[in-house]
Order: C-alpha cells, then sequence, then structure tokens
C-alpha cells in the first residue's frame, strides 16, 4: 500500500538563511504519510514507534513543491515497516524574477528513510 502527499513549502517553514527548510519538516511530513497509510490499513491512525534510517540528500526551500511518497513494506502483530522518500517536483526561480518556477521533468530527491509504526491490537479495526 502507497500513499503520496504533495504540498508547497511556505516561509513559514523556512527556518535558516536562505529560506532553507528544516530538515524536521520533511519528518514531520513522513509522519503524515505514515498516518494516512494506518488508517487506511488499520482503521487507526497509530504511533510513530522509530526511525530506522533517515538520509538528508538536497536541501529544500521556501516555494519548493515536495512530494512524499510512503509505503508499508511489512507487517508485524501490530506493527508496521515502512520507507519513505521526499522529492522536489518545482522549484523556484528567483534568479529570473520574485514569482518564476520551474516544473522538473526529472523530480529531484531530498530526503529517504524508514521507520517503524505500531498499531495496538485493540485499536486495529481492518
Amino acid at each position: 500500500m502507497k500513499c503520496t502527499l504533495r504540498m508547497r513549502m511556505g516561509l513559514n517553514d523556512a527556518h535558516y538563511g536562505g529560506n532553507l527548510v528544516d530538515g524536521a519538516k520533511i519528518l514531520q511530513l513522513f509522519g503524515d504519510v505514515a498516518t494516512e497509510l494506518l488508517i487506511r490499513n488499520d482503521g487507526d491512525e497509530g504511533l510513530f514507534k522509530s526511525y530506522d534510517e533517515v538520509e538528508f540528500i538536497a536541501p529544500v526551500y521556501a516555494g519548493d513543491y515536495i512530494e512524499v511518497i510512503g509505503e508499508i513494506i511489512g507487517f508485524g502483530t501490530t506493527s508496521r515497516k515502512m520507507k519513505f522518500e521526499a522529492r522536489k517536483v518545482v522549484i523556484t526561480r528567483t534568479d529570473i524574477n520574485e514569482s518564476a518556477a520551474d516544473y522538473l521533468l526529472e523530480p529531484v530527491v531530498v530526503c529517504k528513510a524508514s521507520g517503524t509504526c505500531v498499531v495496538p491490537k485493540y485499536k486495529q479495526r481492518s
């Protein structure tokens, strides 16, 4: 099962100089995708237990559109192993003018991660 979320990073997401977005924002998006996957699979939001691996690959800036894809890749009695990937699909082009942007024919992977979520047995409805 896969789930996709796409959203634009705003100036409120920028945390560092040059309108650089904090990596924690991407992890928040992974959590949102995990929640939807758990609801679709188990009928409950569950809990994010841990990340096994997180790799930040490319910077994200305010104005970028990020597509996050998550997938359940393993099942335990209460655990759900997941993998995630975040990609830039649109970038701002302030070098051209303040409202210019490019749709990327080849998305740029900005972060990959894997982790485990848990849905207690008594809360599973599916």
